[in-house]
């Protein structure tokens, strides 16, 4: 005997899978400046001018406030390095609770 998926499950899911398509993404469009709509469609040109551009690079006025901001980082992950549960709450916690629940 050959057994077949039923059809309504699967158009169920199908229907659900490209409802979930059509989603907005608020936070993104929350992130556009007012300009955006008015600006101009961007010229499209081929790829091998894109590619035969300068790349960016950062300036040498950039370097210090670059540096000083992964020094910052460091410093604030050196800070979380430590435990997260001080030593009286690890041993209470390894004690465990000891209740006298009653009888039910």
């Amino acid at each position: 005997m050959r057994r077949t998926l039923p059809l309504f499950p699967s158009l169920c899911v199908g229907t659900l899978v490209l409802a979930g398509a059509c989603v907005q993404f608020p936070e993104i469009e929350a992130a556009e400046s007012a300009d955006v709509a008015r600006a101009a469609y961007p010229d499209l040109v081929p790829i091998e001018t894109l590619l035969a551009g300068t790349p960016a690079r950062a300036t040498p006025e950039m370097r210090g406030a670059v540096e000083s901001r992964a020094d910052a980082l460091r410093r604030r992950a050196a800070g979380l390095d430590g435990p997260v549960i001080d030593d009286a709450t690890r041993a209470r916690l390894d004690r465990g609770i000891d209740r006298d629940i009653g009888d039910p």
